[in-house]
């Protein structure tokens, strides 16, 4: 059956995930399906993307107002980074607490997370756990053990490898991937069995780039 599609004249401008990434199966998030995931932090990118959720995570200390700026501008869930690394134990406890207060729809652990904080994690917050993976080769028994509910897996250029490896061992596995920079390898992440794809939108300077040359020319907004 075709989809009719219903577009404003503003807002028909905007940035549209991969198609490639409708092919995955989603997952079932609180009765909302989940297949596409921008990984952004940006206030003017997030509202203006397509994507069926967001995950804000970030290379710095997590810090509530981060969390609360990315939740006002955003219509979809949000998936918030809570640390694990720099961040540690009792802070990152707490952090999750407050995100869950904040509506977050799930929080983000980095891989150096102990499975003692996971495990409080899954005690303290009634929202899903998602702890981030790097490589097949991590005891990922003992990350469902201690209560993780998705895996994240970030893993370069053997996230394909990685998911396909998690994937043959535990069907039923709630895996988000990185779907990587092309077409390609979004469908081969996808093939690999992951459930969610992560997608890098561009900055706004390179959006910007494109408008700019186009009005220097004497054209009409692209």
């Amino acid at each position: 059956m075709n989809i009719p599609e219903i577009n404003g004249t503003l807002r028909a401008f905007r940035l549209n995930v991969p198609e490639e990434i409708n092919a995955c199966s989603g997952l079932r998030l609180f009765g909302r399906l989940i297949k596409s995931v921008l990984y952004s932090t940006d206030a003017c990118i997030i509202p203006n993307c397509n994507a069926d959720a967001v995950i804000a995570v970030y290379p710095f200390t997590p810090h509530p107002p981060i969390t609360e700026a990315v939740m006002k501008v955003a219509s979809v869930p949000v998936f918030v980074g809570v640390g694990g690394g720099l961040t540690k134990g009792p802070r990152v406890i707490g952090l999750a607490r407050h995100a869950e207060f904040q509506n977050a729809c799930g929080v983000v652990v980095n891989a150096p997370t102990s499975n003692e904080v996971v495990a409080e994690l899954k005690k303290t917050v009634d929202i899903p756990v998602v702890v981030t993976v790097l490589s097949e080769h991590e005891d990922i028994e003992a990350r469902f053990k201690a209560g993780a509910d998705i895996l994240n897996v970030s893993a370069a250029a053997k996230t394909v490898d990685t998911v396909r490896s998690i994937r043959q061992r535990y069907p039923d596995a709630a895996i988000i991937a990185t779907g990587g920079p092309t077409a390609e390898s979004i469908v081969a992440t996808v093939e690999a069995g992951a459930n969610c794809i992560t997608w890098t939108p561009p900055s706004n300077g390179e959006v910007f780039k494109g408008i700019m040359d186009a009005y220097r020319k004497g054209l009409p907004h692209p």
